[in-house]
């Protein structure tokens, strides 16, 4: 799997495009581009690599991870995909919390809802769902063979907050310990800040330690 990082956003979102070299075929996770001219950008990478766009999925519901799922269905005609659990922060439902955030714009409902086990086909490529609430109650991550894309629930050296109404520590306790079970050479490519990889993590990070 090729992996292509995009930094986009007012609140500096990891959006990605993971794509299989053999079939060309690609998915964007998470497009918060709150400017048209990041999403020409990603835009103009898709077609530069010659890559055909599958879907949009999002690890979470929050507007930074997903107001630009509008432009990207628009512009490729793929459907979104997101846990049912955070389903309603898109479509009509989320526009109150997006405009709170001082988002512009917010995503269309969704088209398909992700479950735990679902996979995700790209080409000969399979990312498999596995939900990891806690940051939110439909936050999910997606582990593939030598990648996992964790959104805001585990970044390096830190973990997604908690403290937002629909958050949950007791959740994320949990799911980082799922986490911490995935093989220490997967690399991490997480919603905000650099990758890093389960081993670093499992070291250094605190909230990733037994008894932390």
């Amino acid at each position: 799997m090729n992996v292509q990082m995009f930094t986009v956003g007012s609140f500096s979102t990891n959006c990605y495009v993971a794509s299989c070299e053999e079939k060309r075929e690609a998915i964007i996770i998470d497009p918060g581009f709150d400017d048209r001219s990041e999403a020409e950008k990603v835009s103009r990478f898709l077609d530069e690599k010659a890559l055909t766009l599958r879907f949009i999925v999002n690890t979470h519901g929050h507007p930074d991870h997903t107001c630009g799922n509008g432009s990207v269905r628009e512009r490729f005609h793929v459907p979104i995909l997101i846990h049912e659990g955070d389903a309603h922060l898109l479509g009509e439902s989320g526009r109150a919390t997006a405009e709170f955030f001082g988002f512009q714009s917010h995503s269309p409902a969704p088209d398909r809802f992700l479950h735990e086990g679902d996979c995700v086909r790209l080409g000969n490529t399979t990312l498999k769902v596995v939900h990891t609430p806690g940051h939110s109650a439909g936050g999910i991550s997606l582990v593939g063979d030598k990648e996992v894309f964790t959104g805001d629930t585990l970044f390096a050296g830190s973990i997604g907050r908690t403290d937002f109404p629909e958050s949950s520590e007791q959740e994320m306790m949990r799911s980082l310990e799922t986490l911490s079970k995935l093989p220490n050479e997967l690399v991490i490519y997480p919603g905000h800040g650099p990758k890093t990889t389960i081993a670093d993590e499992k070291l250094s990070n605190p909230f990733m330690k037994p008894n932390s």
